[in-house]
């Protein structure tokens, strides 16, 4: 029996969170990517940054407490939000350690960034990275008995997308920008991703221009947003300024019930465009 077509405009819209780890390489500012899996159900084989969905979880008010320089008042209002805000942010954290296994924290009575150099540590930080993705720990009480405090205040917004409407899966994203700890090496997890490099954001533009790495539009357009900054303290104060972006909701463009493109706003016949009533 066929399944039923789904309505396009009743597929919930899921908070999601992503992150740009930027650094200062041999040739210049750097930004880390990742392949996801070709499996994946959403984005398949696509070159990304770590993210992914806002748990509920993460909405817990005892993060507040472990959250360095930023509770929900001031994280609310970052994002254009009336409440809630700290949420993306502890999941923007909790997801870049659990995809790259970067931990953006410090420990309590130590300024800087927890060192993950150290090999007996570097170790007991990948099993429980593995063990908070997998479900198997709680993200709150592993940095409780680490004495962690979450460096929520480092990480900027710099982007904001919807995805279109007629995807089966679609979130409501905000892009992130922070400086990637020096003495921490991040690393995909060989589950959700399959491939990670450190690349300069031109080379990443002209690599999908010559079609040898897929990427998704916002993507694209936040990878342009890094391409005037020589450094990645440039591209960390340009973050910083940035304020509240506009949502970016594109419209995909179906002909004969195939995707023939995708228009933003702003451009020709965008506001003409006639969105899918039905998932594709």
């Amino acid at each position: 029996m066929p399944d039923t077509p789904q309505r396009a405009a009743d597929v919930p819209i899921r908070p999601a969170a992503t992150v740009m780890l930027v650094r200062d390489g041999e040739a210049g500012l750097e930004v880390f990517m990742m392949q996801r899996t070709l499996s994946a159900a959403f984005a398949h084989g696509m070159y990304v940054f770590p993210g992914g969905k806002v748990d509920a979880a993460d909405e817990a008010d005892h993060f507040e407490p472990i959250c360095d320089g930023l509770d929900d008042g001031p994280a609310s209002e970052r994002l254009g939000l009336e409440s809630g805000g700290l949420a993306w942010y502890v999941a923007a954290v909790r997801e870049v350690f659990e995809e790259a296994g970067v931990l953006l924290a410090r420990r309590e009575g130590d300024d800087e960034v927890v060192d993950l150099d150290e090999p007996d540590i570097a170790a007991r930080y990948n099993d429980a990275r593995h063990a908070i993705h997998e479900g198997r720990l709680d993200f709150a009480k592993f940095c409780a008995d680490e004495e962690l405090l979450l460096l929520v205040d480092s990480l900027h917004l710099v982007d904001h997308w919807i995805t279109p409407q007629g995807e089966r899966r679609r979130f409501d994203t905000r892009f992130f920008l922070g400086a990637a700890p020096p003495a921490q090496h991040p690393l995909h997890d060989d589950k959700e991703t399959i491939d990670s490099r450190w690349v300069r954001p031109a080379d990443a533009i002209d690599l999908w221009r010559n079609g040898e790495l897929q990427m998704l539009p916002p993507t694209i357009a936040t990878l342009e947003f890094l391409l005037p900054h020589a450094t990645a303290g440039d591209a960390v104060a340009a973050a910083a300024a940035v304020g509240i972006p506009e949502p970016v909701l594109p419209k995909v463009i179906v002909v004969d019930g195939k995707v023939v493109g995708i228009k933003r706003p702003g451009d020709d016949g965008y506001d003409d465009a006639v969105e899918p009533e039905f998932t594709l």
